[in-house]
């Protein structure tokens, strides 16, 4: 490969369409997302329709902007990446169609990515040493799933959600508060009013009983029983302590299975990556936690926990560092788990 392998990373698997150039895997030249938030905000969630016919909107001039910012044209980039799956299969379709015809009008070799492993590649970005083996915890709206990761395309999943993802339960607390969408961000900002002592809300799956797996079901019904409950009662809602207990319950089970983990898998470094990364609690938590074992915490700056091309550049490059090439015939997986993609 040239030393110097500019890469175009093209993102839409759900609702933000995104495109990034990224340099040789490691250095971020423009990070462009354009976000369907206001689209979808009055349905309380995505609706799918409407997330992939923006997608055809406005995955064209997202692209141009990502080669303008980088100062960059078509004809300096060395490949394409694109998200295959998981996600939405109508909003996939987009960027598999945009990024096969730039792959072939241009003559660049077209790299599929998965979009779990897009989110552990968002660490690559950090300026960080990274050292392998690691240890991965990507908690996002549609995914909780923690991984080992002994060298680029070795990762063995050890835990995964059985039921909701934990970004999915913050959206649905906070659907049933009527407090907007996304839910995270605004039940983040409540929680630090919050006093998480005054309310207990179950954990699932906790220690061996549940080994390195997930399940927010449980936690999530718990907390609509509640507010429906308090609700009859007339009681007022202390929306404050509500968020903290809630996400209480959240954070300490990412934390503790995240340590369950590195008993078995001991490792020096831990990469948290996915949109509820981003949330303060749970990085300060994991990072204390970590800390007493001598465990070093990598996790993307908030801008790039979320879905963006950056993670899908920098994880393409190291997929055609290995020759990794999707064929003429990729199309969209809506259901793509690690077993499902060769990495």
């Amino acid at each position: 490969m040239p030393q110097r392998t500019l890469i175009l990373g093209l993102e839409s698997s759900c609702d933000d369409t995104a495109a990034a150039v990224v340099l040789n895997g490691r250095q971020l030249l423009s990070n462009i997302i354009s976000s369907q938030d206001d689209l979808h905000r009055r349905f309380g969630g995505i609706v799918p329709e409407i997330a992939s016919r923006r997608h055809l909107e406005m995955i064209n001039p997202v692209i141009d902007e990502a080669l303008a910012k980088a100062g960059v044209t078509f004809g300096d980039l060395e490949g394409i990446a694109v998200t295959q799956g998981p996600g939405l299969v109508g909003s996939l379709l987009v960027g598999i169609a945009t990024a096969k015809a730039l792959a072939y009008a241009l003559d660049l070799p077209l790299v599929a990515v998965n979009h779990l492993e897009g989110h552990i590649y968002a660490n690559f970005l950090t300026g960080a040493v990274i050292v392998f083996p690691v240890l991965c915890l990507i908690v996002s709206g549609g995914h909780t799933s923690l991984l080992y990761m002994q060298d680029h395309g070795e990762i063995t999943v050890l835990g995964r959600t059985r039921d909701d993802a934990a970004g999915e339960v913050f959206d649905k607390v906070a659907r049933a508060l009527s407090l907007g969408f996304p839910g995270g961000p605004i039940l983040e900002k409540l929680a630090q009013q919050g006093d998480p002592s005054l309310i207990t809300f179950p954990r699932a799956l906790m220690g061996e009983e549940g080994k390195l797996d997930f399940s927010f079901s449980g936690l999530k019904t718990a907390v609509l029983n509640f507010i429906r409950r308090e609700k009859e009662k007339g009681a007022s809602l202390q929306l404050e302590d509500l968020a903290a207990a809630f996400q209480e319950a959240v954070v300490e089970v990412l934390v503790e299975k995240a340590f369950l983990a590195l008993q078995k898998y001991p490792v020096r470094q831990l990469l948290l990556s996915g949109g509820v990364a981003a949330n303060g609690e749970l990085r300060s938590r994991m990072r204390r936690r970590l800390a007493e074992a001598g465990v070093e915490l990598i996790s993307p700056p908030p801008r790039l926990c979320t879905d963006n091309g950056a993670m899908i550049g920098a994880a393409g490059y190291y997929a055609l560092r290995r020759g990794r090439l999707a064929t003429p015939d990729l199309n969209a997986v809506s259901t793509l788990g690690f077993e499902g993609l060769q990495l």
